[in-house]
């Protein structure tokens, strides 16, 4: 197994396949995530700021891994179970189809045949976004665990969408913090910024 880009969500019927373009790959956020993970990664003197240069130029999928397994030693236990959570999902999806009293038999075996052709496509995605999800709870951990009280980062949309997920996490930890999430220039750079609260 390992991490790759497939692209945006499958939409799959009995009349086809399509692609929700607004529905990402879940892979594309992991070098931001990545990023603030190294960022965040060390001791704190109280009062002191930080900085970190972030690599604005990613990771082939190799050291996305390997940089990954820094923060997730058994990644590749996470991304078994992914798989197997997301498999055990599409054979249920499959035995629903083929005991369906709405579609034809036709419309059965186009359904089956469209879902088997995006199979690998689907899991790989599933295992993108469970990796993803398992780095920005580290990241979660991480702030609260160094008691910061915000996060800043270029204004690039993956950024701001990492930032997001991030706050929902914050949300619902058991710490339970409220956040606050701005834009702001500097310099006439613009960069993103979650207060923790």
């Amino acid at each position: 197994m390992e991490l790759k880009y497939v692209g945006p969500k499958s939409i799959i019927s009995h009349t086809g396949i399509e692609f929700d373009n607004n529905k990402e790959d879940k892979y594309i956020y992991l070098h931001p995530v990545v990023e603030l993970l190294k960022a965040l990664d060390h001791e704190y003197d109280k009062d002191k700021i930080y900085k970190y240069n972030v690599n604005i130029h990613g990771f082939c999928n190799d050291e996305l891994y390997k940089e990954m397994k820094k923060y997730c030693p058994n990644i590749h236990l996470l991304m078994q179970d992914a798989r197997d959570t997301i498999e055990d999902k599409i054979n249920h999806s499959m035995k629903r189809i083929q005991v369906s009293r709405t579609l034809t038999d036709i419309e059965k075996e186009t359904f089956l045949n469209n879902l088997e052709m995006v199979n690998e496509y689907i899991i790989q995605r599933f295992i993108n976004k469970s990796v993803y999800y398992y780095a920005v709870d580290a990241l979660g951990k991480r702030v609260i665990k160094y008691y910061l009280d915000y996060v800043i980062a270029p204004m690039f949309q993956k950024f701001d969408h990492v930032l997001h997920s991030l706050q929902g996490v914050l949300l619902k930890s058991e710490y339970s913090r409220d956040t606050k999430l701005d834009i702001y220039e500097e310099d006439t750079k613009l960069f993103v910024k979650l207060e923790i609260l």
